[in-house]
């Protein structure tokens, strides 16, 4: 049926013992000489799966648009690629982005973008599935279809093409993506991407057109089609009205939610890279959904409601992804871990579990506010780090706008704790350009540095203990759809800089340390999170022009993307810097994601009165995503 690859890497590449056509990997080895990170490109790794193609109905190429160490790091690649190989007549392959040295070595040398697992390029595949988790990654969705030899625009796709999906995130907003994507998956896929496949093999079995498995596909809930529907615009550039084009589609598209998070699938064994990636370590997902409801966060909103799973359930999943990995250290991960309401239980069987093996327990998503340090210190035993927090703003009158529900108190005390117990380094995360802020908000990031500092020294000298260091990181606020932000008007790119430049000037003492995201990459973001139909062409036209890696710093080009822009009369203002009235009809308004318009309107009204909102858990809020019967929390308000 299939098999786990598990051959110890030795060289490049190795020779599975079947016989399957690929592209010629002697070739390729000495090929792979000349990039950086050969390892991205090789497979082999541990826990690869391995199949027969005579005994396949399916072949699904999970494309991740960034680096395999980013890609690899992302758990929903490893729980769809495992789901998806859990069916014995379909193969997951993987691809990822080529870096610039390998894009020049396959180009140079005609040599089409191929999956990991066969080195079968990927026009040979069903369907190429890519992941939107970053809208600044879309221009590598287009080189890696044209590196495959497959047109980037779905009109110049014909039957004899893969299907082109995408989901995740970003999907919550397709419209920019709208010609080159085929079918968009808008939800939570472990149920939907089954569905989806398994409507696919029948169509192949009936010899349907792709005209008439996008019909049928339309009918399954979750599933968008854009070609089914027409956008007519006003004469200011705004959404006059969305016309369906095919009776099968739906004029509401309602995402899909996994209701039962012990009975979703979960794998067993994850693929262990060859190379560091950004997160080197087996990951549990503890809990789906965040209880805070912070009025900036997409994800809060996108992944209500707040479902958790059961201990027994974790420490199964955890025996299993130890014993099949090697990994000596597992992340709990999660939108607000200590929100689980079994952390310390469950921690601390974790710890005791492994202790003598020496595997450390790392919780990424800590509210220090919420964790008592007993079970901090546990943590850190195996193998300490510094402390983290993510107080976003830094006044207290914007952490109300935001509903951060965060007191400076509840900042400071924690750490005042942590330096008496000999913690010295501090990292604290912001966003700068928040709605209503004020250049004074900006300056309170500094004052709460200034302040854990003197926290630090203002001890006796028999108490401080190591070497001070306080990191602040400050990101560019980018309003995104379905969060109570979604209407208001993103900072200019000027603004930004004069913000975090001004506020550099003023941090002046060397033990604290700041640092600022790119403004003209958060800047185009936005133009794409809150983009329609139109921007789709600019896409096009400036990947055509070079670019690609736009999230990367090195590769971003700032005047290529706006030449773009001018050249199709297309304003980027109209969708970054633009105040939007509550009555506009959005680009992404089409989609239901179970919390409701008329609670988002309500949070942005309560951010301008600088009002807060309970969490889910103290108090429920009627956002809406309690009808759909979805359990979580919500069963129990």
């Amino acid at each position: 049926m299939y098999r786990v690859h598990t051959q110890v890497f030795r060289g490049f590449l190795c020779n599975r013992c079947m016989d399957i056509e690929m592209i010629d990997t002697k070739k390729l080895d000495k090929l792979l000489l000349k990039v950086e990170k050969p390892a991205r490109y090789v497979g082999t790794e541990l826990n690869e799966i391995i199949k027969n193609k005579e005994d396949i109905d399916l072949r699904f190429a999970f494309a991740f648009p960034d680096t395999y160490e980013v890609g690899m790091s992302h758990l929903g690649m490893h729980i769809l690629y495992n789901l998806l190989n859990s069916q014995d007549n379909i193969w997951c392959e993987r691809v990822f982005a080529p870096w610039l040295d390998m894009e020049d070595v396959l180009r140079e040398n005609n040599i089409p973008l191929f999956a990991l697992e066969s080195k079968d390029e990927l026009k040979d595949f069903d369907i190429i599935g890519f992941t939107l988790q970053y809208e600044m990654s879309y221009t590598n969705i287009l080189n890696m279809l044209n590196l495959a030899n497959i047109p980037v625009r779905s009109e110049d796709r014909d039957d004899s093409m893969p299907l082109v999906i995408a989901g995740g995130p970003c999907a919550f907003n397709p419209e920019p993506l709208h010609n080159i994507i085929d079918l968009f998956t808008i939800g939570e896929s472990e149920e939907l991407i089954l569905e989806l496949s398994n409507l696919y093999v029948q169509k192949k079995k009936e010899g349907l057109s792709k005209e008439e498995f996008l019909e049928r596909a339309a009918q399954i809930e979750g599933v968008y089609v854009p070609k089914f529907y027409y956008v007519v615009y006003n004469e200011d550039g705004t959404i006059k009205e969305r016309r369906t084009l095919n009776p099968n589609a739906p004029e509401i598209i309602k995402r899909r939610i996994i209701k039962d998070m012990d009975k979703s699938y979960f794998p067993d064994k994850m693929i262990v890279p060859y190379i560091d990636t950004v997160h080197d370590r087996v990951v549990l997902e503890i809990l789906r959904g965040c209880l805070r409801g912070c009025r900036f966060c997409q994800a809060g909103m996108l992944y209500r409601p707040f479902r958790e799973k059961s201990v027994d359930t974790l420490l199964s999943q955890a025996d299993n992804l130890i014993e099949a990995s090697g990994h000596e250290e597992m992340s709990l991960s999660s939108l607000s871990s200590s929100d689980y309401s079994c952390i310390g239980d469950l921690a601390t069987k974790l710890l005791e579990k492994y202790e003598q093996r020496n595997i450390g327990i790392s919780l990424p998503s800590l509210r220090l506010d919420t964790v008592g340090f007993d079970l901090i210190e546990k943590l850190q035993e195996v193998k300490k780090s510094g402390l983290t927090f993510a107080p976003e703003a830094g006044s207290q009158r914007l952490r109300d706008v935001i509903n951060k529900n965060l007191t400076e108190e509840q900042i400071l005390k924690p750490v005042k704790t942590a330096f008496d117990l000999g913690w010295s380094t501090v990292k604290l995360y912001f966003m700068i350009g928040l709605p209503t802020e004020t250049m004074e908000d900006v300056m309170g990031i500094k004052d709460l540095a200034y302040k854990i500092k003197d926290l630090f020294f203002d001890r006796e000298r028999e108490k401080i203990r190591g070497n001070l260091k306080v990191t602040l990181s400050a990101a560019c606020f980018v309003p995104k759809p379905f969060t109570p932000f979604q209407w208001v008007a993103q900072n200019s790119i000027d603004e930004f800089y004069d913000k975090a430049k001004k506020l550099d000037r003023e941090i002046k003492d060397k033990k604290v340390v700041f640092n600022y995201h790119a403004p003209r990459i958060s800047y185009l973001e936005a133009v794409f999170a809150r983009g329609d139909r139109r921007t789709a062409d600019v896409l096009i036209r400036a990947w055509e022009k070079g670019c690609k890696f736009d999230g990367w710093s090195e590769c971003y080009k700032h005047n290529t993307w706006i030449e773009s822009f001018e050249e199709l009369g297309i304003s980027t203002d109209f969708y970054a810097t633009r105040e939007r009235e509550i009555t506009e009809e959005l680009p992404w308004d089409f989609i239901d994601i179970g919390v409701e318009k008329s609670f988002l309107i309500d949070e942005y009204k309560q951010a301008l009165k600088e009002s807060t909102t309970p969490n889910c858990r103290e108090k429920c809020s009627n956002c809406g995503i309690n009808k759909r019967n979805v359990g979580g929390i919500c069963k129990r308000v």
